[in-house]
């Protein structure tokens, strides 16, 4: 998908302004002849021009200060001052994608696995060191003396957990559902009560729809849980805060190992609610079980609605 550049018209209602500078760069598409040169030597200079003014700019392409001035415009920017800090913006996040580090080198097949298990394992351990034992057990009692649970997720790791505390919770005879869908947040929050609880999974802790579903939820009396890092607003806003604050793996083409290390944290609070609610566990676990055999006749050991 190219950015939209906006034409060079100036006039912002006849366009857009580049979500990506340096996707708008490649794309010709709009630049005029005097414009695509700036735009080339922007490609070749990329780190360079945060230190340049626009009469060095302009010198170094050939072209005149009215010229950037455009070629600005065209990119969206009022003016150079606005194109050097998005550009310093882009930058910051699409570094490490231009110029790959040498541990994002090919892996063999066979070792494939090992780096990824050696990640998961690294990752799993920063967790471990970091949860506190008594901020799990406070979500464990509150989970399981709840009405109903809402888990939510933005994103595609934090939807995934999200969407697997659910799976785990309903085996256990407690109604959950899981959202990602930012405005049915906003309106399940707005349902929920003091015997609700509703568990937000966070890496950045950040996230917009999240923040208002917890400050919705916990403004009518629900239990606000949230897994996310330390400080984030997301944790500071619940009341029930699980914090974790793991690193990313500096190869950009690995998945990210959070999503493993957050999935431990909800089997670990599933797993202490079922000893909880224990009896009620076993009869909603052998039911689920009695009717999949019914279902597709198979009696052997398998996981629980497999």
């Amino acid at each position: 998908m190219q950015a939209k550049i906006r034409p060079p018209s100036g006039d912002r209602s006849s366009g857009h302004a580049a979500v990506d500078l340096i996707s708008a760069l490649r794309d010709h598409t709009g630049f005029s002849a005097r414009e695509r040169k700036v735009a080339d030597y922007v490609q070749s200079h990329l780190s360079e021009i945060s230190d340049m003014t626009i009469a060095a700019l302009a010198k170094a392409c050939g072209v005149s200060t009215p010229t950037v001035v455009r070629f600005c415009r065209t990119l969206g920017c009022d003016g150079f001052r606005e194109f050097k800090l998005r550009l310093a913006q882009n930058l910051a996040v699409s570094l490490q994608y231009i110029s790959p580090p040498p541990s994002s080198e090919q892996v063999a097949s066979d070792t494939a696995i090992d780096r990824v298990l050696g990640a998961l394992y690294a990752t799993a351990n920063v967790m471990r060191r970091q949860v506190d034992p008594q901020d799990l057990q406070r979500a464990v009692t509150e989970i399981a003396s709840c009405r109903q649970l809402l888990t939510a997720g933005i994103g595609g790791g934090s939807s995934m957990v999200a969407g697997e505390a659910a799976n785990r919770f309903f085996r256990l005879g407690i109604p959950s559902f899981a959202l990602e869908d930012s405005y049915l947040l906003q309106m399940r929050a707005a349902t929920l009560g003091p015997d609700d609880v509703l568990l937000c999974v966070s890496a950045s802790g950040e996230a917009d729809e999240l923040v208002s579903a917890a400050e919705i939820a916990g403004g009518y009396g629900a239990t606000t849980i949230a897994i996310a890092p330390k400080a984030s607003r997301l944790a500071k806003i619940s009341k029930i805060a699980i914090l974790v604050d793991l690193p990313e793996d500096p190869d950009i083409y690995k998945p990210t190992a959070s999503r493993y290390a957050n999935l431990i944290i909800v089997d670990a609070i599933a797993m202490n609610v079922a000893q909880t609610r224990s009896a009620t566990t076993s009869e909603n676990l052998r039911r689920i079980r009695a009717s999949l055999t019914a279902f597709h006749g198979r009696t052997g050991p398998q996981p629980l609605g497999d």
